[in-house]
């Protein structure tokens, strides 16, 4: 069975911003049953079962009228899985779950729950732009809707419980989205990102744990569940992304000032590049967009049509072989890249 209709579609979170120096929020919350193992240890009729009462219990459920679509990750293709890694609405470490599992999709996007990942259900809600507030209540909805239906493991003392301890409490990750380029051009991210840390905050790449920075994207992302309320994590994190924005355009103003002709090159030369390129790898790419986006907030370079997430994830490998249908490899990959982003290039606003 195929998704096309589901999965070609960009993510409600890949919608376009006005200023995108906070790109999307998301917040997690881990749950598992109580009567269960967790899923490291779990035989697979064990995940069958789990996997056979969660999905009933999503079954014919609608957030707010956006209808849940339980997709069975045995019947999702090696390129499906990794459009929806690209898309963030699957872990990388759940593209490659061998056991019975899958993913509750809502229809926009916005929901996406996980089953038998790390922990028997990770609820996602993805929002565009600053909106961890509206995410955390719809996620609470859906939780609450599953805590109807299923015995979640939980103790007085110490709350939800979880695979990893770092999770147990509330179970609630929240995370920003942001785009530093500015920060990265003038040196100054490492020092700024640096401080985070002692904040109770983790900051990793575009994609997660692992992953690079690339395209000056960094995720940024509580690390305490524990002793914590959800709403003392929402606030502690929106306002340090706000010090974050500052900082971002503060390091806008100095290149104005101080090399105003060096950046006028540098996103230029970036604009060149994706209007006229005939082979471009994903990471020459994704700077190539950091930079292209970082001319267009500063007033440098004309608007494009397309929305920068939106360029960034669709330019990746498992969504432009989704978009064409066929087998990239190599060079091929690189050459329909560039003719991708060329033909959107082509296409100015207004």
């Amino acid at each position: 069975m195929t998704y096309s209709g589901l999965l070609s579609k960009d993510s409600y979170w890949m919608k376009a911003v006005g200023l995108p120096i906070i790109l999307s929020t998301r917040v997690r919350l881990a749950r598992n049953l109580a009567d269960t193992v967790f899923p490291h240890a779990m035989r697979e009729d064990e995940a069958k079962s789990v996997e056979d009462r969660v999905s009933g219990c999503l079954k014919d459920f609608a957030l707010e009228g956006d209808k849940l679509v339980y997709l069975p990750l045995k019947e999702l293709s090696p390129v499906e899985r990794k459009v929806m890694v690209e898309k963030h609405l699957i872990s990388p470490v759940f593209g490659e779950v061998g056991k019975a599992g899958g993913v509750a999709l809502s229809e926009s996007h916005k929901v996406s729950i996980m089953i038998n990942e790390e922990d028997h259900l990770r609820i996602q809600v993805l929002f565009p732009g600053n909106n961890l507030g509206e995410s955390l209540r719809l996620a609470e909805i859906i939780d609450d809707h599953l805590d109807g239906c299923l015995n979640l493991a939980y103790k007085e003392k110490f709350g939800y419980l979880t695979s990893c301890p770092t999770n147990v409490g509330t179970g609630l990750r929240v995370s920003v989205m942001v785009h530093l380029p500015a920060l990265v051009f003038t040196n100054r991210v490492q020092s700024v990102l640096a401080a985070l840390s002692p904040l109770g905050l983790a900051v990793r790449g575009l994609y997660g744990e692992g992953s690079r920075a690339y395209g000056n994207i960094f995720q940024i992302s509580n690390q305490i569940t524990l002793g914590k309320s959800e709403e003392d994590t929402l606030n502690h994190l929106e306002a340090v992304t706000g010090q974050l924005v500052e900082h971002e355009l503060q390091a806008r103003e100095v290149l104005k000032k101080e090399a105003q002709i060096i950046i006028e090159d540098k996103v230029w030369r970036a604009r060149g590049t994706l209007e006229n390129a005939r082979l471009l790898n994903s990471e020459e790419t994704l700077s190539l967009l950091s930079e292209d986006r970082l001319g267009i907030d500063m007033e440098i370079l004309p608007k494009v049509t397309a929305g920068f997430v939106s360029l960034l994830v669709n330019s990746l490998q498992g969504c432009l072989q989704y978009q064409t249908n066929r087998s990239l490899e190599g060079q091929t990959i690189n050459l329909e890249r560039a003719n991708f982003l060329r033909q959107l290039y082509a296409r100015k606003e207004g």
